[in-house]
Parts: structure tokens; C-alpha cells; sequence
């Protein structure tokens, strides 16, 4: 295994990344590249020749996340109508990946949930209502959770949310009744019960949004989010704690601006946040990944190349675009990601050191 791991890692190391035409070499690069996105798509049912099978296949995607309705037509459905069309769909997706893919929704419970009791599916209370409840009920409750994401074939949930409700004020955490309140103690006593019931069920628990945004007054969703005055490091105790039990496979990154913790870039886009305070300080070594890379907080600001740029150079390991807000064309995002690592604005190592640490994801989590 060791001999093939070497041989992978010099392989990749030898790469042409100056040459002017696709290659080889270059196809290797996509399937790398691939690897680190998670991305959405627009079907409820597929088949070998879905926009999305060829994209698993071609690119070897690191993963997808489904939506029940669409943004801007909440009539519509996007990915998910009912549990037996959930299975299938969830099947479908599998079978076009020689690779583990992940399957991804946000099901926090309360407001913030894909599988609704409209469409077949048990409710789970938010964790605000969860907050009031003792640990006994709270096992219950994410056990049912975990046990309905497996039997619909979903191995990754966004979830827990582990922001402090720190600012009453605040719309998109506190007033959505997505915190377990503002004692850490409290928060991280309910999140590790739930991402407990994940991983029982060998489902990937994603704990966000880091570095903390229930401090904040606006959503990252409609615009720049600036929680300077508002943030403080009581914000990190959850990461501290939950980071300590081993437990945690992916974290994912606020869209929030914090000049305490960096003057220039957003938390998404910054190696102070993502890299010196993340991994540095608080010794984290799994996966990150993105909150939604086409939130106007950063859509509205950079470019695609400076978004991915920044982010892959950040720390970020696996990239999300919902394609949900906006509509972003997969081929054009592996092909921006791949100019970038070959003009060396991107190194190829944190391209390697990203694949690899996906790769340990899916075998600590015995994902097939």
C-alpha cells in the first residue's frame, strides 16, 4: 500500500503543469480537481446521460448536495419528493462514481430541512426547540435523523450547527432557531449527541459555520457580513472541544468578515482563518470545506478565479457550489481551477494535500 501511495504521490509530482494542451497528464489533474468539489444539480431523477452523470464520472467528483426546492421557485421541485424517489436517486448517483461520493444535504432540523414531513419524512425539531429537551430525548430524536438520511442513501449531512446565539438580533442563526443557545458547554453537549447518531449510521457530520456567526447582524446569503465588533473567541470554544474528541471529519468555513482574525478576506478566502487559526491553533487536521462558494457575501466580490484561488490557498480542501442561488457550469469551474494550478497560483501540493486528506475522509468513515 505504502509502495502505491509513493508511486501516486511521484506520479502526480511529474506533471506537466506549463504545457499549453490538455494531456494525459492534465486529465489526471481534472479527476484531482474533481475531487474537490461538491456541486448541485437540477434532476429529481437521472439516468447515464444526466448533465450530472457525466460530470461524476468525467471529473470523479468529490461529492453533491441536494436541495428539496428551487431558490428562487420553492413550487418546484429540485432533488427530493419522497423517500422512495430519494432511494433511487441516491442509487443513481452511486453507481455513476468508481470513487466514494458524497451525498449531501442540510438537515438540521426545524426550518432548515430537505426531507420535510410533506414529502414522506419524519420532522426534526430545530436545536433550539432540541436545547430544551434532555439527552435522553435528544439521542431519540438525531438516532431517528441518522437512521432516515441512511436509508436514503445520504452519507453527509451539513450539520451540527455548533454558532453561538450570541446576538439575538441575529436572522439567519438565531432567529431561524438553528443555535443550541449561547453557552458553549450547552452547544457542545447537543451537537456531539448529534454528530454521535451520524456516526453510528457511518454518516459524516459537517460542524459549522467556522469561525462563528451567530454574532452576526446580516446573512451571508444576500451580502458582505462584518462581524468585527461583534465576534468574539467564546465563538471558537465548540471547534475547541468537539476538535478534541477525535471525532470530527469536516468543518466547514463562514462567508463572514472578521478584521480581528484577518484585515483583508473573508473567513472562506483566508489562510489566517482557515490555516493559522484552524489548524495551527486549534490542531485541526480533517477536511474543510466551503460554505457556498455563490453567496453573494463572496460572489458579489470576486471573480471566480480569485474565489477559488483564494479559497483552495486558504486551506479549504472540497469546494461547494449549490447551483442553487446562481448557476455555475462545472466544465468552466474545473477549467478555471486547472489554468490556476498550472500558472503556479495554485500550488500542486495543496491540490495533493487536499485529495489526500478527502481520501482519509472516506476511510476513517469506511465510505464506499
Amino acid at each position: 500500500m505504502k509502495l502505491i501511495t509513493l508511486f501516486f504521490v511521484f506520479a502526480l509530482s511529474s506533471l506537466n503543469l506549463s504545457a499549453a494542451t490538455v494531456t494525459k497528464d492534465d486529465e489526471k489533474l481534472k479527476k484531482m480537481i474533481g475531487r474537490m468539489l461538491i456541486v448541485g444539480f437540477s434532476d429529481e431523477a437521472i439516468d447515464e446521460n444526466s448533465e450530472i452523470a457525466r460530470q461524476i464520472k468525467s471529473y470523479e467528483l468529490g461529492g453533491v448536495v441536494l436541495f428539496d426546492r428551487f431558490y428562487n421557485d420553492r413550487n418546484r421541485t429540485k432533488n427530493i419528493s419522497s423517500p422512495e424517489q430519494l432511494q433511487l436517486l441516491t442509487s443513481k448517483l452511486k453507481s455513476f462514481s468508481n470513487k466514494p461520493l458524497l451525498i449531501s444535504v442540510d438537515q438540521e432540523g426545524g426550518k432548515v430541512a430537505r426531507l420535510k414531513p410533506a414529502y414522506g419524512f419524519e420532522a426534526t425539531p430545530s436545536a433550539k426547540v432540541v436545547s430544551e429537551l434532555d439527552e435522553y430525548m435528544t439521542k431519540h430524536i438525531y438516532n431517528s435523523l441518522a437512521k432516515t438520511l441512511k436509508n436514503s442513501g445520504i452519507n453527509c449531512d451539513f450539520a451540527p450547527v455548533v454558532d453561538l446565539a450570541i446576538n439575538q438580533e441575529n436572522k439567519v442563526i438565531v432567529g431561524l432557531n438553528r443555535s443550541y443557545g449561547s453557552d458553549s458547554k450547552e452547544v457542545v453537549k447537543y451537537a456531539k449527541i448529534f454528530m454521535d447518531s451520524l456516526i453510528n449510521e457511518k454518516i459524516i457530520g459537517v460542524l459549522k459555520h467556522f469561525p462563528g456567526h451567530g454574532s452576526s447582524l446580516n446573512d451571508s446569503h444576500e451580502g458582505f457580513v462584518d462581524i468585527s465588533n461583534t465576534w468574539s473567541e467564546v465563538e471558537l470554544e465548540p471547534y475547541k472541544e468537539l476538535i478534541k474528541s477525535g471525532d470530527v471529519s469536516m468543518i466547514m468555513t463562514a462567508h463572514v468578515f472578521n478584521s480581528k482574525l484577518d484585515e483583508i478576506y473573508p473567513a472562506t478566502l483566508s489562510y489566517k482563518v482557515n490555516t493559522e487559526l484552524l489548524r495551527g491553533k486549534l490542531g485541526y487536521d480533517g477536511v474543510v470545506v466551503s460554505d457556498d462558494l455563490q453567496m453573494k457575501a463572496v460572489s458579489s466580490h470576486y471573480t471566480l478565479e480569485q474565489i477559488v484561488t483564494l479559497a483552495i490557498n486558504s486551506g479549504v480542501d472540497m469546494l461547494l457550489f449549490g447551483n442553487q442561488l446562481s448557476t455555475q457550469d462545472i466544465d468552466e469551474l474545473v477549467e478555471v481551477i486547472l489554468a490556476q494550478v498550472k500558472s503556479g497560483a495554485i500550488p500542486l501540493e495543496r491540490v495533493l494535500e487536499s485529495n489526500k486528506r478527502v481520501e482519509l475522509l472516506h476511510i476513517k468513515n469506511e465510505l464506499q
